[in-house]
């Protein structure tokens, strides 16, 4: 019913900048609370960042807490994930995801209902 697509992983160097989008197709999208997870080898996939349907709240793991900056732009049926001072344990596979609950708030998986196929965002020390 949903469908989502990420783009703009890559290798970079620690201490650089990468900016990751999503665009969302098939079904309202202001509806829909959107979120950014992560999952890298040998590790279960881990919350990054949620953002509420208004993009007037959002949510950061402790982990990314003052370095990632998520944002969304509703005309456009985009989320975005801005990435600064990236760091080795950065490295994963980056998921968009979106829950069609969009009142609700909070950090596990299963709040959220369509996924993206993931983009891979390698740090590099």
């Amino acid at each position: 019913q949903v469908q989502l697509v990420e783009s703009g992983g890559g290798l970079v160097q620690a201490g650089a900048s990468l900016r990751l989008s999503c665009a969302a197709s098939g079904r309202t999208f202001s509806s829909l609370r959107m979120g950014w997870f992560r999952q890298a080898p040998g590790k279960q996939r881990e919350f990054v960042a949620a953002i509420s349907r208004s993009g007037g709240s959002s949510e950061y793991a402790d982990s990314v807490k003052g370095r990632f900056i998520i944002s969304r732009v509703n005309d456009k049926n985009t989320v975005g994930l801005q990435m600064n001072s990236l760091k080795p344990e950065d490295t994963a596979l980056y998921y968009c995801a979106a829950d069609r609950n969009g009142y609700t708030r909070g950090s596990h998986p299963t709040l959220f209902d369509y996924w993206g196929q993931g983009t891979q965002v390698t740090v590099s020390s």
